[in-house]
């Protein structure tokens, strides 16, 4: 997030509205290491954020009034959208509003005093990308609201908050992982999060001290959360962990994974759920454990298992994010895997940094071979979280 970029969004803001904003923020996208589908299990997960960010210049209003603004829409050529803080209702906005709108609707129904806003957004975080574009938008509006109306929250509770705007208000079954990543991860380091009681441990991760890279390829295949294949994932889970008795698959024990299988007997589709999600946790405690022991080339094949039982058990691979793995993987990558909801968007790949241009130059030419939108390919550096830049 540079300063000029900063100073941009601050003066769209003013030929927008006729005034400075109070303040401008940022809040990044992230890239998930290891740990799908898990966050709403209960579980681990491992993002860290990228430098592609979301940025809101704002301003207070007290009359009730929201007015909104996006830089991405329509080319920066779309009118300003006005609504009321009093009619703001869950389900009631199938546009790009219901994200900001949504959370402060949130935050009003968890009792913060929140009589408007004017806001100006511009993002350079993919949308559709798996690159959590929306948690980037929800948490850089709660955090400038939080500043500006000094409701003294932390970082993972605005990270709830934007999670329940998510839920309730725009109708996707999202887990907890984006929104935290985006407000409570550090540079350089992976975030290692329990998403039962939201605790959290910074993990050093530079990866060019260690002579490799992590990519980034975006496959270019959209997807949506709030479309019906992810929420029935997410139900076919709680109907796995009902089954065995338990609050959520995180508490099966990755030792007692066959005898939890017996039991479900011969519900093949949520067997296959539970052994992903059983097995995914186990896989980001595998790679906590690497890195802290320093040994970071051995990630790869733990990052590669899990996109063979994401494509498998999960079923949520598509044939783009297949060719990225294959193909990177044949020509010399160390791991790669898909990451982010599925059914499209991106994947990731871990590759010494001596053999990034080959991989890179292979997955172009697959792509063209069979015909497919070129990816974009870009180098993920782990970065800061949401904060304030001016």
């Amino acid at each position: 997030m540079s300063v000029d970029t900063a100073a941009a969004v601050a003066e769209r803001f003013k030929e927008l509205y006729g005034a400075e904003p109070e303040g401008v923020w940022a809040a990044p996208g992230r890239v998930n290491l290891i740990g799908e589908h898990t966050d709403y299990n209960d579980g681990f997960v491992m993002p860290f954020a990228l430098p592609h960010t979301a940025v809101a210049a704002v301003s207070r209003r007290t009359d009730g009034v929201l007015r909104l603004h996006s830089a991405d829409i329509d080319g920066d050529a779309g009118g300003v959208v006005e609504l009321r803080v009093d009619d703001l209702a869950p389900e009631s906005d199938r546009n790009w509003t219901a994200y900001p709108s949504g959370v402060v609707w949130a935050l009003r129904q968890a009792g913060h005093a929140v009589t408007g806003a004017d806001i100006h957004l511009a993002s350079t975080v993919p949308a559709g990308a798996g690159l959590s574009s929306s948690a980037a938008l929800e948490v850089v509006v709660a955090l400038a609201l939080n500043d500006l109306y000094d409701l003294g929250l932390k970082g993972w509770q605005l990270a709830r908050l934007c999670q329940r705007a998510e839920n309730v208000y725009v109708g996707a079954p999202v887990g907890i992982m984006d929104q935290t990543a985006s407000a409570c991860c550090e540079a350089g380091h992976a975030l290692f999060l329990d998403t039962r009681d939201l605790s959290q441990k910074q993990i050093p991760f530079d990866l060019a001290a260690e002579g490799m890279r992590l990519l980034v390829v975006d496959t270019q295949v959209k997807h949506s959360h709030s479309e019906g294949e992810y929420g029935k994932r997410r139900a076919g889970c709680e109907k796995g962990a009902a089954l065995l008795g338990v609050g959520a698959l995180r508490d099966v024990a990755y030792d007692e994974l066959d005898a939890a299988l017996d039991r479900l007997g011969d519900d093949e589709e949520v067997r296959r759920l539970v052994r992903h999600i059983v097995t995914e946790d186990q896989r980001v405690e595998q790679v906590v454990a690497l890195l802290e022991s320093g040994d970071t080339r051995a990630i790869g094949p733990v990052l590669t298992a899990g996109h063979a039982s994401l494509r498998d058990d999960f079923r949520i691979s598509c044939p783009e994010l297949d060719l990225v793995v294959d193909t990177a993987l044949a020509n010399g990558a160390l791991g790669a895997r898909m990451t982010g909801g599925g059914f499209g968007g991106s994947a990731i790949v871990l590759a010494e940094a001596a053999d990034v241009e080959t991989v890179t130059k292979s997955v172009e030419e697959a792509f063209a071979a069979a015909g497919f939108t070129a990816p974009r390919v870009f180098e993920a550096v782990p970065a800061a979280g949401a904060r304030r830049v001016r």
